[in-house]
């Protein structure tokens, strides 16, 4: 984490023991944790992130303008919180007819949220906010027919954004202040223990003395890696930075290399048990358990991570890449590796078993946090002292000040929707464009996701999504569950395609590669976030048996394999233009619902394999 003025260092310890706090054993109303939520986040968030880039904390601490465009929107922002708590009781006596100052605070909080979001993402949430807000408050009374919306007052706007639970604290404030902030602290807790190298040396261990074994451990590391970070951009850069390398040692081009890190690293936020802070949001907003969530979870991620190694292996067999006889392997004992590994291991076993105990995600992260550092007390190098341990509390609060804020934005967006009802206008609307048939509303979504990623982290383009857009594909016939992993999938898509995919852009710096030659790469080998989605809804993969979902799984397989091929140009030989095709039709006669064309599909590649290996001369 780079050097930052100690003030700001403790106030990042701070914030996170307050929210370790109310999270296990302090009972806070929901209204007050969510209000100094902002306010600790706001408030590190100004200190942090400068009106411009490209000044260092260090050299502008002692300007008159830090004091005036940073200190002081950190204490003002921090006073919005103080002011809601102090005030509470008053603020509910006078209903809807507001004080000034109430209407200070609650203007000094929103617009305080959409300037920190334009500090750390940049425009495009505050400008969506502000577009919202603006139907809202303005221009929805202008417009005919289902959009027509006769607007609140300003006084009345702010009081329901900042006094009640439709706005800046509602539902997406409480999952940013609970499950979001206390998993990102517990992936700051197991990366200070040495959680990434553990990963990284078993990754090699298993994969790193076979042919284009790089790839491999790229594919292996970041799916581990993602089960505790679920950032595509974090698993990019951490793994990234030695698995790119290794792979280009190996003999894989430079953007290829970049896009299986890419993409390997956007199947982190698909992996269970964590997912990402869109799982989170998704078990809230769907009232399911979430044990139910990454139960479900586990065999499409497979399938997903499989793609991507098939495309690894046929790139490999494609260039006749072979070990090289340097690739560093670890030489540890299996026995060495785990004993170094019991840091992360244990806490992240008994994680996984308070989860699916029952008990809430929140507890079960605040053990496992408090195991990361008792555990790492066996080990030699990773051992956390008070100073580690500090360490790791800052770096969990600085980890989840971009998230939080934007999350918090996000809660403007959402409650402009719910007060004027235009979520379900657009799933209407979205019902009429679809034509009421699945595939075009699949097709819709997908458009969408890709639209608002170019712009929106993959968290916020989800929350969006799943909100206009969910509700049509239940009206379609989807359950409640298929309905929003399928937007959750296909809004990881932003990652990986053209043209911007922050993360193929991250493992192209680190590659040497150019940015939109491994966007392109990581989209094509990345194809899983399509194809995948579509088993949703068409196969028992989510909803089925168990039996069901490992037909599904079992004849998905050679089917992505084909596809992979189709795209790769290589199967089992090099494929002319009519290979590719066939390939491409035998590989989604495999996905294709009817059990008759799977088994045709499979036995009629099944046969071209053996055709080809018995062809093949003699060497």
């Amino acid at each position: 984490m780079p050097k930052l003025p100690r003030s700001v260092f403790f106030l990042l310890i701070i914030t996170a023991l307050f929210h370790l706090a109310v999270n296990t054993f302090w009972n806070l109303s929901e209204l007050w944790r969510n209000s100094l939520h902002l306010g600790l986040l706001g408030a590190v968030g100004f200190l942090i992130y400068p009106v411009r880039k490209g000044v260092s904390p260090q050299s502008r601490t002692q300007s008159v303008g830090y004091w005036i465009w940073q200190v002081l929107p950190a204490l003002l922002v921090m006073g919005t919180s103080v002011y809601l708590i102090l005030f509470e009781n008053a603020l509910h006596d006078r209903a809807e007819i507001p004080l000034l100052p109430d209407l200070i605070a609650a203007g000094v909080a929103v617009t305080f949220t959409l300037e920190l979001n334009r500090r750390t993402t940049g425009w495009v949430m505050p400008i969506l906010a502000i577009i919202f807000s603006g139907y809202v408050l303005l221009w929805g009374r202008y417009l005919e027919g289902g959009l027509y919306f006769r607007g609140f007052t300003l006084t009345r706007f702010l009081y329901r954004m900042f006094f009640t639970d439709e706005g800046l604290f509602g539902t997406i404030a409480s999952i940013s202040s609970t499950y979001v902030f206390m998993f990102v602290l517990f992936a700051a807790f197991l990366q200070r223990s040495g959680a990434t190298h553990f990963i990284l040396t078993v990754a090699q261990r298993l994969l790193g003395r076979t042919p284009g074994g790089a790839g491999f451990v790229a594919v292996l590391a970041s799916g581990l890696m993602g089960t505790i970070s679920g950032s595509a951009i974090a698993n990019t850069v951490s793994t990234g930075s030695i698995t790119i390398p290794l792979m280009r040692k190996a003999g894989f081009k430079p953007a290829f290399a970049a896009g299986v890190e890419t993409a390997a690293s956007t199947g982190g936020q698909l992996m269970p048990p964590i997912m990402g802070a869109g799982a989170f949001i998704m078990a809230e907003w769907t009232g399911l358990p979430y044990a139910r969530i990454i139960a479900v979870s586990v065999l499409p991620a497979l399938l997903y991570f499989a793609s991507v190694a098939f495309a690894v292996h046929q790139q490999a067999r494609k260039n006749g890449l072979q070990l090289l006889a340097d690739e560093p392997t670890p030489n540890q004992s299996w026995s060495a590796i785990l004993r170094e590994g019991l840091t992360f291991l244990l806490p992240f076993g008994l994680l996984i078993g308070l989860l699916i105990a029952g008990f809430t995600p929140t507890l079960a992260a605040g053990v496992a946090i408090v195991a990361v550092v008792i555990s790492s007390w066996g080990t030699r190098e990773h051992r956390m002292g008070v100073g580690a341990i500090q360490e790791a509390l800052a770096l969990g609060s600085r980890n989840m000040v971009v998230t939080g804020l934007l999350l918090l934005a996000a809660g403007i967006i959402v409650g402009c929707l719910a007060m004027s009802g235009l979520s379900i206008t657009f799933s209407q609307e979205l019902l009429s464009w679809a034509g009421g048939q699945l595939p075009w509303a699949l097709l819709l979504v997908a458009i969408a996701s890709l639209v608002l990623g170019m712009g929106l982290p993959v968290t916020a383009a989800y929350l969006m999504l799943v909100i206009l857009a969910a509700p049509a594909l239940e009206e379609m016939g989807l359950s409640l569950l298929t309905a929003h992993l399928i937007v959750f999938w296909l809004s990881q898509d932003a990652n990986v395609t053209p043209p911007v995919c922050l993360a193929a852009f991250a493992a192209a710096g680190i590659a040497g590669a150019s940015p939109m030659k491994t966007g392109v790469q990581s989209w094509k080998i990345a194809k899983g976030l399509y194809l995948v989605p579509i088993l949703f809804a068409y196969t028992p993969l989510i909803e089925g048996t168990l039996g069901e979902q490992l037909w599904v799984f079992v004849l998905a397989l050679p089917g992505l394999y084909a596809i992979t091929a189709s795209l790769s140009g290589y199967l089992f030989t090099p494929l002319k233009v009519w290979g590719r095709a066939l390939a491409l039709l035998l590989g989604m006669g495999m996905l294709w619902p009817n059990w008759v064309i799977q088994v045709g599909a499979f036995v009629v590649i099944t046969g071209w394999a053996v055709s080809v290996q018995q062809n093949k001369p003699k060497t």
